[in-house]
């Protein structure tokens, strides 16, 4: 812990050196333009890997970066970003050499995670014929990765928040990110939500009037 108190007192000494009212400004308050979902691992920073200030990029973080229609952190981090910041974008970044992702394409049992696992393996389930006609392991996570990616970005389009943000004027744009941990490099997986609209007349919904 010293290291760390060591590290933030170089690093305000560093910003008040640039702009000495770096941390008032701050203070007033956040106008993100991106919401950043990503996975919790430790090598896969949101705002070092894209370059952003703080005050830039609003971020939920949970394991193998899902979008979980159960999950209430993620939908009050997604609504808040949405509906009050207003930000123009909401990213889904996955990372190839997902721990995540490889526990979920095995057999295992890990304990509790198991049950936040059992989503990607429903990934699995809907793509099983392209993902087990890859016969090298490596490349057949990686591509399991970018589904997993594809997918969540998806289950994004299905909320109630976004399709009630569609309908507005200026709606976030929907994008699916994968980082690569090797090349330190961001790819664009350039999902098409437009795609998923032939199940329009299952997810859609229409707010009713009382």
């Amino acid at each position: 812990m010293e290291k760390i108190f060591e590290n933030n007192k170089k690093w305000v000494a560093e910003k008040l050196a640039q702009d000495e009212n770096y941390f008032a400004n701050l203070a007033k308050g956040q106008q993100p333009r991106y919401l950043f979902i990503g996975c919790a691992d430790s090598r896969v920073p949101a705002n070092e890997i894209t370059g952003s200030a703080p005050g830039e990029m609003f971020v939920h973080r949970n394991i193998a970066n899902m979008v979980v229609h159960t999950d209430i952190n993620l939908l009050s981090v997604l609504q808040y970003a949405v509906e009050v910041l207003k930000v123009k974008d909401v990213i889904v970044c996955g990372h190839y050499g997902c721990g995540g992702v490889a526990a979920a394409a095995g057999n295992n049992q890990f304990g509790l995670i198991d049950n936040w696992l059992r989503n990607i393996k429903d990934v699995v389930r809907l793509h099983e014929d392209e993902i087990f006609s890859i016969e090298d392991e490596e490349q057949r996570l990686r591509r399991l990765v970018e589904l997993n990616v594809m997918e969540q970005v998806h289950n994004l389009s299905k909320t109630s928040i976004i399709q009630n943000a569609l309908k507005g004027d200026n709606p976030p744009k929907l994008h699916g990110l994968v980082y690569d941990l090797k090349e330190g490099l961001l790819r664009d997986l350039k999902v098409d939500i437009n795609s998923f609209k032939r199940y329009e007349h299952i997810y859609n919904l229409t707010a009713e009037t009382v």
